[in-house]
């Protein structure tokens, strides 16, 4: 006799890998934001020229808008069965 396969009560739209792949979105966004933060000047007379570091200027919103593809490839990705 063939073993029947039971099907749980509620399916989930999205897989473990999916979840996963979204925590690490999330984490990437954050740590983009992060890397732009600060540089401010404590006397608001004088111009700090850290605003223009290459960290704020580049690699922080590269970071930021890699975290949103990571974001939609876990959404598009379809689970495995």
């Amino acid at each position: 006799m063939a073993k029947k396969e039971t099907k749980p009560a509620f399916d989930f739209s999205f897989g473990k890998e999916n979840y996963l792949l979204m925590i690490v979105g999330i984490a990437v966004i954050f740590l983009g934001f992060i890397l732009m933060a600060g540089g401010g000047s404590e006397n608001p007379a004088e111009f700090d020229e850290s605003v223009f570091s290459t960290r704020r200027i580049t690699v922080a919103p590269l970071l930021v808008v890699l975290g949103f593809v990571i974001e939609v490839f876990a959404i598009i990705r379809k689970p495995k069965d």
